[in-house]
């Protein structure tokens, strides 16, 4: 792939494609923002990038991007990403995470574009007796949300994809992503649902006995492995994460919060979710660079100061 190729971010007015559209335009890239801002934001958008209020699951429009930037690469990250929402409307989460990716996909094929798919680590491969911690991408996945098992899908359309058509793409299984500009509604909201109640002087909730781990990675470093994806093998599955848990009192002392409230544990958590990166590093040459003692301090100050704004 050519340097200054110009690409293509969906869910590009979003917390990590926002992130990834800065990377791309740092790069002196052209950079096409696909995001129907319906959970994204206009201002997360790069100045120099190119915003086309389109829905992933409108193919004519989705295709017509792909055509008109010429674009070799679609980093495919726009998602139904809330898990609640997923339980509650099972049918639009598929809707936009299966119907909305087969049309990403189309696209590629009529372009002969690459895809780089952002999918889900601990939402794909659930939680059970005899699952490694931390996991490596040859366990059994078996999803325990409807988003997970949505987001496999996707997975399994990537490499149909490849297998049919001799397209191109990489699936990153990501870790619970954090840093500035986060949605509190995603897998690691939890981040900016504390950092909220600390900068505001109120206490965290802790939902269970607080000793449910996870693994979180810092933006800046997952966007460091979608770089990496673009010129990597023409078909990966790769965990990007930390391979370290950190449990949910962890992560509120680390912020700094006062003592907690605690709350009833919530149905069909997963109590332990840790990522195997031995494959990126090995692959992608890639590891996570920024420690939560590092990264979470950085970004309650980055809301912080939005905040302050």
């Amino acid at each position: 792939m050519p340097d200054g190729a110009p690409a293509i971010v969906t869910g590009g007015a979003g917390f990590i494609g926002s992130t990834l559209a800065d990377a791309l335009v740092a790069q002196g890239r052209e950079v096409h923002v696909v995001d129907d801002l319906s959970t994204g934001h206009q201002r997360n958008v790069p100045p120099e990038a190119f915003l086309h209020e389109v829905d992933i699951r409108d193919f004519p429009a989705m295709a017509d991007v792909a055509s008109r930037s010429g674009a070799p690469v679609i980093f495919h990250l726009a998602a139904q990403a809330d898990v609640r929402k997923a339980i509650a409307d099972p049918a639009f989460d598929a809707d936009v995470n299966i119907a909305g990716t087969l049309s990403v996909l189309e696209a590629a094929r009529v372009n002969g574009a690459r895809v780089v798919f952002a999918a889900t680590g601990g939402g794909s491969y659930g939680e059970y007796e005899g699952l490694p911690i931390p996991t490596p991408e040859t366990a059994e996945p078996r999803p325990m949300s409807h988003y997970g098992q949505s987001k496999l899908a996707g997975e399994g359309y990537c490499g149909l994809y490849g297998r049919l058509y001799g397209i191109a793409s990489t699936r990153l299984r990501l870790g619970n992503v954090y840093g500035p500009r986060q949605d509190p509604h995603g897998e690691a909201g939890v981040v900016a649902i504390f950092s909220g109640r600390i900068i505001d002087g109120e206490p965290v909730t802790v939902f269970g006995d607080g000793l449910q781990t996870r693994d979180y990675v810092y933006v800046d470093d997952v966007v460091d492995a979608f770089l990496r994806a673009e010129r990597g093998p023409a078909d990966l599955t790769a965990n990007v994460g930390t391979g370290r848990e950190v449990s949910v009192l962890d992560l509120a002392r680390i912020l700094g919060a006062p003592d907690p409230q605690f709350a009833p544990a919530r149905t069909g958590e997963l109590q332990r979710s840790c990522l195997d990166p031995a494959r990126a590093r090995e692959v992608l040459g890639w590891s996570a660079a920024v420690t939560v003692e590092q990264g979470l301090p950085q970004t309650l100050a980055a809301i912080r100061a939005a905040r302050s704004a």
